[in-house]
């Protein structure tokens, strides 16, 4: 249930973050809300999750690590923003130490 509720609100912050960009600088009100409501939700769920005993660092680790990587790669498909070598690299990378804490953390 933990993990279920953690993806949950990995998508949302990802829908909050991409609404982000859409809304301007907030000067557009349908994307605005959907910001401040993306992001309240993802928090809600990502304290729940915290509350079924997932351990912080884990949970935080893959919430933000899976919403850097995802928000790279929308940034790329769908908004014009360049993904070079070096940004591959960097998502790579930060799927890896994702992975080295979910394993470090089975002990």
């Amino acid at each position: 249930m933990a993990w279920l509720l953690l993806a949950l609100a990995i998508t949302s912050e990802i829908l909050a973050t991409t609404a982000l960009k859409l809304s301007n600088g907030f000067t557009h009100l349908g994307w605005t809300l959907l910001v401040a409501a993306g992001y309240i939700t993802s928090f809600a769920l990502l304290s729940q999750v915290l509350k079924l005993h997932l351990d912080m660092g884990t949970a935080y680790a893959v919430w933000s690590g899976a919403g850097t990587a995802a928000i790279a790669l929308i940034g790329a498909a769908f908004m014009g923003e360049t993904l070079t070598p070096l940004k591959i690299t960097g998502i790579l990378l930060i799927i890896g130490g994702v992975v080295v804490l979910n394993l470090a953390g089975t002990h």
